[in-house]
């Protein structure tokens, strides 16, 4: 039977990880009394053996989601049933199924998946692969950065330097002393919160979170005018001389407002793959200086509020744009290395209002946030632009989506979603039929996608969601982060091996 102790790595080529076996059990110190009982229950009812395997399946998902049906897949052509699946061969009479969330403190193991995923689809664009073509590592790329503007001074991290450091004796209009001469450390839960909460505009900081995505997009039209008018052409005309492509996150800061960080790269013409030489003449800091033009140019005279207005909104003054190489090298004035930032976007992909706001989330000032948010929604009217603000206020009034790209950026994230399904149902038909598992790259499963011959008709109903009791859902918790430190073993053991 599978020990609770290795059932992460069971099956896996460890090579001396010190969390495999039975020297390194699983950390579940966390669970509770009930937890543990259901854990003997299992081990002693016998159940443990097919609940690890289903788990297995899921990748230790936290919360997957549990459907009972059939389905069968069938050839185009004759109609005849190739093969044929029902929930009741399961052990507990339901298929499991990742729940896919993108956020870490709802799923680690999805938001891994979610992680890795969007650091392929970054990393493609900058360096190429997946169907990218490596010449677009040839073209200008820049790392931006674009940040809210002040809404009144807030208590910040300076590495070690006084936080405000101003005359003891003066103060706001408050009665509040505007100096703070203490050195915050980054996870300092003052950090982020107003030197005086009622000097402090939250009513605009609201405002200003609601209206980021239009922001964002007309950054993204400002920025090819930009452009168009450095190469001598007009707007209209810009797609004849170039084309402007972009991956980008939304990052919450301290404050609970969101920036944007974003690899932009400028290609050339379009052409029939979606992907062109950059154009003669413009280099990666020569676009990061166009970058930083169209932010200082991008304004939205935002509607009013509840009788609130607070006027034209604009990004914040501190606009980051730095180059950005797609191979490292050895020298600390360098560009920024494209897998690097690919790496760093992925990390914030997976991160929400509930992530980078916990503990702060229980904050004082994240509280008057969500309060200000439903006085707003509260008294707003029906028809204005501001009609679905309550629904956002766990997300802190920010509607946008944390992560997105350009068209021709790089490949999708669902082509890569469709490829790793692919490789599973490869994988377990070839174990099935006691076959080797033919070597593929990606490429050839893209192909299989457009020679797919057979077709899934099925029938399927939803039953719930989540682990039966609080011992499953510990145990994949547990078994999920054992995941992701053989992972970073793995990753960190490839990087400092030398090669051969």
């Amino acid at each position: 039977m599978t020990r609770p102790e290795a059932m992460s790595t069971a099956g896996t080529s460890h090579g001396g990880f010190p969390g495999y076996g039975d020297a390194s059990p699983l950390d579940l110190d966390h669970a509770g009394a009930s937890a543990r009982r259901g854990m003997v229950d299992r081990l002693l009812g016998g159940t443990f053996e097919a609940w690890s395997d289903a788990a297995a399946r899921v990748g230790h998902c936290a919360q997957p989601i549990k459907l009972v049906g059939s389905s069968s897949r069938v050839e185009r052509a004759t109609g005849e049933v190739v093969s044929s699946y029902s929930s009741t061969q399961e052990p507990f009479g339901v298929t499991y199924v990742r729940c896919g969330n993108r956020r870490a403190s709802v799923c680690p193991a999805c938001s891994r998946i979610y992680a890795r995923d969007t650091f392929e689809m970054i990393r493609a664009g900058v360096v190429g692969g997946k169907s990218v073509p490596e010449r677009v590592s040839g073209n200008p790329l820049v790392f931006l950065t674009l940040t809210a503007p002040s809404f009144g001074p807030v208590h910040t991290a300076k590495g070690g330097q006084r936080c405000r450091p101003r005359d003891g004796h003066e103060v706001c209009e408050h009665g509040r002393s505007v100096a703070c001469w203490q050195a915050h450390e980054s996870d300092d839960l003052d950090v982020g919160t107003p030197i005086c909460p009622d000097c402090y505009d939250y009513t605009a900081h609201v405002i200003w979170q609601w209206w980021a995505p239009e922001l964002w997009r007309r950054f993204t039209i400002t920025t090819r005018r930009v452009v168009a008018r450095a190469m001598g052409v007009p707007a209209s005309r810009l797609r004849e001389v170039a084309t402007l492509q972009y991956a980008k996150v939304a990052e919450y800061q301290a404050r609970g407002v969101v920036h944007f960080h974003a690899l932009v790269r400028l290609d050339g013409p379009k052409t029939a793959d979606g992907y062109a030489p950059g154009p003669e003449g413009v280099s990666a800091g020569v676009l990061a200086g166009m970058l930083e033009d169209a932010a200082g140019r991008v304004g939205f005279d935002a509607p009013p509020c509840a009788g609130h207005d607070v006027g034209r909104l604009r990004f914040g003054a501190q606009v980051d744009a730095r180059s950005v190489t797609a191979t490292r090298v050895d020298d600390p004035d360098a560009p920024l290395v494209g897998e690097q930032v690919a790496g760093y976007l992925a990390k914030y992909a997976t991160k929400a209002a509930s992530d980078t706001t916990d503990p702060r989330r229980a904050s004082g000032h994240y509280r008057r946030l969500r309060a200000t948010i439903d006085d707003l929604a509260a008294h707003r009217w029906p028809e204005d632009e501001y009609e679905l603000l309550g629904k956002w206020t766990h997300m802190l009034g920010f509607r946008g989506h944390f992560s997105s790209k350009s068209r021709c950026y790089s490949i999708t994230l669902g082509a890569l979603r469709r490829a790793r399904q692919r490789w599973q149902r490869i994988a377990a038909d070839s174990g099935r039929d006691g076959r080797e598992m033919p070597v593929l790259d990606f490429a050839d499963l893209m192909a299989d996608e457009e020679e797919e011959t057979t077709l899934v008709v099925g029938s399927w109903t939803y039953v719930g969601t989540g682990w039966d009791t609080d011992a499953d859902t510990a145990l994949a918790l547990a078994a999920a982060d054992r995941a992701r430190a053989y992972d970073q073993w793995r990753a960190e053991k490839a990087r400092t091996t030398p090669k051969r």
